[in-house]
């Protein structure tokens, strides 16, 4: 358990994107300081082992909810049943993600607005239908995860670099709007974060080889793993940071090296 400011002991979180990568290494850090947890996504057999091993390893309720982010109906379900069976929500963590790579003259409307809905509509719906539940108890903490694609751009994948831009600026809205409700709403951009479904994407074999190879441009050299972005998950989360919102911190392993020579 996790004393002090940082200790989020007997607080209720939702995860989207829990089952894998990112979400799942937040929901096991989450559950290590004492938040029971309602994770979510389209694959229920994702989901399943990481309510397991929170239930098993940290002793903490966890329920895996499958939830497809692009319909409202099954956001709204997802809500329902936190607030049913855990009386409350304390903190949202929008990560859910999904992209693919094309060249933008071959992107067809479609993929845009798929990905567009997944990474950035999704995160508005959910956080639209937690509000109430937020502002009723007056507090409670929403966490985008972006991307560092949000703030550079992202070549042949201009769809999820829009929307995670999109998702830093949808963050600062609702951090000013929603602040006399005692809600704080801050944003992660991850820099190369080394997930299965990274690999995937960019073609990069395995995460060991990916760990090796990407990422290698940045200040400290190399990629980064989930708990590099749950660690400041929790922190934002927790009452570490109660004088901190509207803030986009950009976890990349620090700026592309040979840019002091650049600026020169």
């Amino acid at each position: 358990m996790i004393p002090g400011a940082f200790d989020i002991a007997g607080k209720i979180a939702i995860v989207t994107g829990g089952g894998t990568g990112i979400g799942e290494g937040i929901a096991y850090e989450f559950a290590k300081a004492g938040c029971d947890l309602v994770i979510a996504s389209r694959s229920k057999e994702h989901l399943e082992p990481v309510a397991a091993k929170v239930e098993k390893e940290y002793k903490r309720r966890c329920l895996a909810v499958p939830a497809d982010v692009r319909k409202q109906e099954d956001l709204e379900n997802l809500v329902n049943i936190t607030v049913k069976t855990f009386g409350k929500v304390d903190i949202l963590v929008n990560n859910q993600g999904a992209s693919f790579t094309a060249d933008t003259e071959k992107l067809s409307l479609n993929g845009w607005n798929t990905i567009v809905a997944i990474n950035l509509t999704g995160s508005f719906m959910l956080s639209k239908l937690v509000y109430p539940h937020m502002k009723k108890q007056g507090k409670g903490s929403i966490i985008m995860i972006s991307s560092t694609a949000g703030v550079h751009g992202s070549p042949k994948m201009p769809h999820y670099g829009a929307a995670k831009a999109g998702l830093i600026n949808l963050t600062m809205s609702l951090a000013v709007e929603w602040a006399k409700d005692g809600i704080r709403v801050n944003c992660i951009s991850p820099g190369p974060i080394i997930t299965q479904g990274i690999v995937d994407v960019f073609g990069l074999k395995t995460k060991e080889n990916a760990y090796k190879t990407w990422g290698t441009a940045n200040s400290l050299g190399h990629a980064g793993w989930p708990e590099d972005i749950a660690w400041p998950s929790l922190f934002l989360a927790s009452d570490a940071s109660r004088f901190i919102t509207g803030v986009n911190l950009q976890v990349d392993g620090g700026p592309r090296r040979g840019a002091e020579t650049a600026a020169s």
